[in-house]
């Protein structure tokens, strides 16, 4: 059967269904749309002057009838279910390893501690030249992460050069199940404060913050740091099982309302508390979404944590995952959730969109004030306002650069061939004549940087050409340009503290993996300390929690 007939009879079958319906106008207007769309399909399909690929187009108008909806409404074709499992699961058959394009290949950018790459000796920096004899030149890295993949046990040979070695070398592996942990980390900040980090909301994430919490417990950990920063989310009743474990039964933690009244549920904690007592403060910051404000605004609500950081994403869109035809899925938009003081933190509203498409921010004269269990004030519309600001360093145009530009990553692929060994993630420090290094290997690259002031000056140059002022001023502007020039090595030198930092993570990660860079990370990170400060601090931590002082008065150390 030709793609076409296969396109066209999935057509026909659906536009025939719809002949079950009950005849309403709506369902008129759906049936005569769908009726012009196949027919429109079936003569372009005859008749175009070049051989079309039918299920390209498909897929293609299907996504742009999703995009006047909303971005978490999508279509999901059989080809992408396995991607689709994986984010809902965190797992997979394959190698262990983040990777990334580089020139005309594709580079292993991260091996996962225990999985084969690491334990066949991949590298960050291995550039992948072969697999299984096939050469990877020009592919895609959707296309080299298939070749990758596949059923735990199978075996693959992947041939790679190892940057400053002339001679590929040639690795066999096998497959294993890939299960991505969703706590990466946890440790001890004292001898009395516990850390833990959920980086998503995958399948049991519930039993791996429930074992975190006990280890950190039986470290001797009296308060704890819950990390939610950069959490995307996940699976809803994961975070409702997550805030149990801080939340005697009975509690509601969120309901979900929309058009359809099935999709109407509220969701209790309903086991017992494993940590009911223990002070908890937890981390927040613009890229915590969805599930992360579930658990963080709920917290809030019920007066159970302190929340640091920065106002989070604000996506309170709930999405129902259904079956299509041929093993495709819709995940699709069907309710709003709304968190126990009965706010919903939704900021854009894709409901009523402006003539050109776009969607606005909710604007803070609409947003309405709701009140936690002890009576403080939150609020709708805008994701979660913390209840301590801790704002994120930054990031400097330089640092910007060096990180986009892969100079670091590069860097500490040369520093990994050079050193087979460093001291342990929280003594490790980039010494000021490795900088200086550095800072010389930079200088014989062609680093495409411009500081803050040269972009400024450049639309000052492109202004006065357009206001005629140029020409009189030309020498002028072409010495200050000249001068601005300069400021690679200049801004190098100014933003050393942060530059150093990012050397170092990258570097620690090279040996010690994910959990020694975000060990090597907490003495240095404002928010942690932040926490460190409001949980030594008694009185103050709950008098944010009964709202005795307003929001941010509380005095946190710099």
């Amino acid at each position: 059967m030709t793609r076409l007939k296969k396109s066209l009879i999935i057509l026909t079958i659906s536009i025939t269904g719809l002949g079950f319906w009950a005849f309403t106008d709506t369902n008129f207007a759906i049936a005569k749309n769908l009726d012009i769309f196949y027919t429109l399909f079936r003569e372009m399909n005859m008749l175009y002057v070049d051989e079309t690929d039918p299920e390209r187009m498909i897929k293609t108008a299907i996504d742009g009838m999703l995009k006047q909806l909303d971005p978490y409404t999508v279509y999901i074709p059989e080809s992408e279910i396995e991607d689709f499992k994986f984010m809902t699961t965190g797992n997979y058959g394959g190698i262990g390893a983040m990777i990334r394009k580089s020139g005309e290949y594709v580079v292993v950018s991260e091996p996962y501690k225990n999985f084969p790459a690491a334990k066949y000796g991949l590298r960050a920096g291995d550039v992948l030249i072969k697999i299984d004899q096939i050469d990877t030149k020009g592919k895609s890295t959707e296309v080299i992460s298939e070749m990758l993949k596949g059923e735990p046990g199978s075996s693959l040979t992947v041939e790679i050069l190892r940057p400053g070695e002339s001679t590929p070398r040639t690795i066999q592996l096998k497959r294993e199940k890939i299960q991505i942990k969703s706590v990466p980390y946890y440790g001890m900040l004292n001898d009395s404060v516990g850390y833990f980090v959920l980086s998503s909301f995958t399948q049991n994430a519930h039993t791996e913050v429930k074992e975190a919490v006990n280890a950190l417990v039986e470290k001797g950990a009296k308060s704890l740091v819950f990390d939610l920063r950069s959490n995307p989310g996940g699976l809803l009743i994961e975070s409702v099982q997550i805030v149990n474990l801080f939340v005697e039964k009975g509690h509601e933690v969120v309901s979900t309302k929309g058009r359809v009244k099935q999709w109407d549920k509220t969701y209790k904690t309903e086991n017992n508390a494993l940590f009911p007592d223990i002070p908890l403060t937890v981390l927040v910051n613009s890229g915590s979404a969805s599930a992360s404000e579930i658990v963080s605004g709920a917290l809030q609500d019920l007066d159970r944590a302190v929340i640091i950081g920065t106002r989070t994403f604000g996506k309170g869109l709930v999405q129902t995952t259904r079956p299509l035809s041929y093993n495709a899925q819709l995940k699709v938009t069907t309710a709003k959730y709304y968190i126990p003081s009965g706010r919903c933190i939704q900021a854009l509203d894709y409901s009523h969109r402006n003539e050109d498409g776009s969607v606005g921010k909710i604007p803070d004269s609409l947003m309405t004030e709701f009140k936690t269990k002890n009576n403080r004030s939150v609020f709708d519309g805008g994701g979660i306002l913390p209840d301590l600001n801790s704002e994120s360093e930054t990031l400097s145009n330089i640092a910007f650069s060096l990180i986009v530009e892969n100079y670091i990553f590069d860097y500490a692929t040369e520093y990994r061939n050079q050193h087979d060994s460093i001291p342990v993630p929280k003594k490790f420090a980039f010494s000021d004549a490795e900088y200086q290094a550095f800072c010389k290997w930079v200088s014989t690259k062609d680093l495409k940087y411009e500081s803050e002031s040269a972009q400024l000056l450049d639309e000052l140059i492109k202004t006065a050409k357009e206001e005629n002022y140029y020409q009189s001023a030309t020498s002028t502007f072409e010495q200050l340009k000249a001068s601005l020039a300069k400021d690679s090595q200049k801004d190098l030198i100014t933003f050393k503290s942060q530059i150093v930092r990012l050397i170092e993570q990258e570097i620690v990660t090279r040996y010690y993996y994910e959990e020694g860079s975000i060990e090597n990370m907490l003495p240095k990170d404002p928010a942690i300390q932040a926490a460190l400060d409001i949980l030594g601090q008694k009185t103050a931590y709950q008098s944010v929690l009964v709202g005795v002082y307003p929001k941010g008065q509380i005095k946190i150390k710099k």
